[in-house]
């Protein structure tokens, strides 16, 4: 059973559908792949899950019955769906364990600078930080962080997210987390989506490295120019005519 599905999903921008009646589902414990070429929809459609944009037709099911149409980022995440972004959005002159801590405990990141957070968050923080190997940064202001740590950081943050919704319907879309990162580093990023998919969650994975699709993907959606091209494993969806198509344009 799905935990998030979308239905013909569409959206039109100056004219020019840049997702145009797109239907994805996102199973439990699963790495979904969203792959296509370059401007084929697949951060549009995550902005449109995620409530960062508006949807012109169409709808997004959790589980069997909860429509969460149009609605914004803030009141999407209840729902336990987060993100990361190709390029991280932190908090840049709060510190590495503050940055995991807004996401733990207030929301309001003005009020969350004069809250006491207690044991137990700190607790939970740090072990987040730990996981993803930058507990020894957890003082640093985010903005002195490298780039592959700030990656890492975002990635904690939507970890720490599981945690404030107690995983419950947890959906992470991660866009393109492995760009620029050194191979060291990549290792631990797969990593750390395999044991979010075995923890039972739905990992949602764009990506253009190939290699990492095969070695990561449960199912791999292809889109091009907006619609739905393939879906399969990442073997049937390589060996698709359509697909090499659309990649190679022969």
């Amino acid at each position: 059973m799905s935990l998030l599905s979308t239905h013909k999903l569409k959206k039109i921008f100056n004219g020019v559908s840049a997702v145009n009646g797109v239907s994805l589902s996102f199973e439990p414990g699963k790495i979904t792949s969203v792959i296509g070429p370059n401007g084929c929809g697949k951060t549009t459609m995550i902005n449109l899950i995620t409530g960062m944009m508006p949807f012109d037709d169409g709808n997004i099911t959790i589980g069997e019955h909860t429509k969460i149409d149009n609605m914004p980022a803030y009141d999407v995440a209840t729902y336990g769906i987060t993100r990361t972004f190709q390029q991280p959005r932190l908090f840049e002159q709060m510190t590495v364990l503050d940055n995991i801590l807004v996401v733990l405990t207030e929301r309001n990141v003005f009020k969350s600078l004069f809250e006491r957070h207690d044991k137990y968050h700190i607790d939970i923080a740090e072990k987040i930080l730990r996981r993803v190997d930058i507990f020894e940064k957890k003082d640093n202001l985010a903005v002195n962080l490298s780039y592959g740590q700030r990656k890492l950081l975002e990635i904690a943050r939507v970890i720490a997210m599981g945690e404030r919704t107690d995983g419950e319907s947890h959906i992470l879309f991660f866009d393109e987390p492995f760009a620029g990162l050194f191979p060291e580093m990549v290792k631990l990023v797969s990593s750390i989506l395999k044991e979010l998919r075995d923890e039972g969650k739905a990992v949602v994975l764009v990506e253009h490295n190939m290699d990492l699709i095969r070695e990561l993907s449960d199912h791999v959606y292809v889109l091009d120019a907006g619609e739905h091209l393939a879906e399969g494993t990442a073997k049937d969806v390589f060996s698709n005519r359509g697909v090499i198509e659309a990649y190679l344009g022969d």
